[in-house]
Formats: C-alpha cells, sequence, structure tokens
C-alpha cells in the first residue's frame, strides 16, 4: 500500500474533531516529505485542516456548520510530543480547575522544562513558564499542586489561609508515593514552597518525613506568607511568618 493510501485510512480511523501530527500517525522521517505532500493534498479536499505546523485535525460536519476540535484538543499539541507529555497548563488557569480561585485567565501559562511553548492563535492563547523538572504525565498534577504553593499569595481574588486550608485537602488524598515524589521535586523549588509543603505535611501527619525539607531551609530567614498557628499549628516549625 503506498504511503498516501496508508494515511487516508489512519485518518479515517481517527475521531473527528481530533488533533494528530506526525507521530500519531506514525511516520517515519525518511517519509517526512512525502507524508507533507500528501497531507497537503487532504487539506486541498478539506479531508483535514491544519491547526499549526504539523498539526492537522478532522473538521465534524453538523446541520449548523463545521465545529471544530474543543479548547482542550486543540491544547493537546502542545503539550504533547511524540505522544508523551511534555508541559501543563499552570497559573490562574490551573488554580481556578483546583477551586483556588472564580478568576479565568484570558491567556493560559504553559509551564515546559526544556520547550518555551507560546501560543497566539484566536481563542487559544498562552504564555511560556518554565517548569522546575522535567514534566511526565506521572508528575505534572504533583508540580501543578507545588505551583499552587509557590503562588498562594499570588493567587488572584484568594485568601492565602483559604488556599493553604483547599490545598492540604487535596494533598491528603495523594498516596504516600505521590507525597514522597513532590518532597523530591519541591527540593528545586523556592524555599516558600518547600517551607509551606513541609508545614502542610506536618499538619498532616508527623510521621510523614519532612527532614530533606526541612534541613533545606536557613533557619535564620523568615518565610514571609501571612499565616499564623490558627490557620496552620505547624508554621512556626517551618520559619513561617
Amino acid at each position: 500500500m503506498k504511503l498516501a493510501e496508508q494515511l487516508r485510512s489512519k485518518i479515517q480511523a481517527l475521531p473527528e474533531e481530533s488533533t494528530f501530527g506526525y507521530a500519531e500517525l506514525c511516520i517515519a522521517k525518511e517519509d517526512y516529505q512525502t507524508a507533507a505532500k500528501a497531507l497537503e493534498r487532504l487539506q486541498k479536499k478539506e479531508t483535514i485542516k491544519k491547526i499549526s505546523k504539523g498539526v492537522f485535525y478532522k473538521p465534524k460536519q453538523t446541520i449548523f456548520g463545521e465545529i471544530k476540535p474543543d479548547y482542550n484538543e486543540q491544547l493537546k499539541p502542545f503539550l504533547f510530543r511524540n505522544g508523551k507529555r511534555i508541559a501543563y497548563v499552570t497559573g490562574t488557569s490551573l488554580y481556578n480547575q483546583l477551586g483556588l480561585t472564580t478568576q479565568l485567565a484570558f491567556r493560559i501559562k504553559i509551564a515546559s522544562r526544556s520547550n518555551r511553548i507560546s501560543i497566539n492563535r484566536g481563542a487559544l492563547k498562552a504564555s511560556a513558564a518554565k517548569s522546575y523538572v522535567e514534566v511526565t504525565d506521572d508528575n505534572y498534577q504533583l508540580l501543578g499542586f507545588l505551583d499552587a504553593i509557590k503562588d498562594v499569595k499570588m493567587i488572584p481574588d484568594a485568601e492565602v489561609k483559604t488556599s493553604v486550608k483547599i490545598l492540604v485537602g487535596k494533598i491528603k488524598n495523594l498516596s504516600e508515593k505521590q507525597i514522597k515524589e513532590m518532597v523530591q521535586y519541591a527540593l528545586v523549588y523556592p524555599p516558600r514552597t518547600r517551607a509551606l509543603l513541609g508545614a502542610m505535611l506536618e499538619n498532616i501527619d508527623s510521621k510523614i518525613n519532612t527532614t530533606a525539607l526541612k534541613e533545606s531551609l536557613n533557619p535564620l530567614t523568615k518565610v514571609e506568607i501571612g499565616l499564623t498557628e490558627k490557620d496552620l499549628s505547624s508554621v512556626n516549625n517551618w520559619y513561617i511568618a
């Protein structure tokens, strides 16, 4: 079967409104040029449409006209590369999803370790943020929690003590393995993140090993977050004011 026929068959099997690229079509690098011409012909026939360089979608036709991929589907090509997650949404959009704020962001933030990802395509707008560690499908949610802890004083329309209470509730639901991983990731975050995470974990269960977090902090430096013992009983153990 010729490459063009193979591509048509693979695309036909994809769900309507789904986005895809060369990786999803399993195109070998030596076939990129031939594949590009075949995909260009499919675009002219409007079998597929282009979102960005190397990213396409199958348009869905209804009686009301064409339906484009939803917001999350359009975002997916920027968060994954060759089927592997390389980035995640952070900032106000994430904090809204976590229930920390009711505000919505006009421009989202996308965090990645080794890729600077910014988008300006119609309603899809994003600015780049730096992830402290390599992003994977297993850790991106933990990194989101750490971002929220790091930014707890800057979350719009949110009280610090309320945000901390919500985050403590969410961290309680994590597994022991996830908490251990989060502690390791936190070690490369700023001191305020390490201090507040340590205080939160101690508040949840004094048996959680937070030694690495405590030893990473300077006991002579106060971390200004704006919490008291009434808000979080363990703050004084973590040099938090």
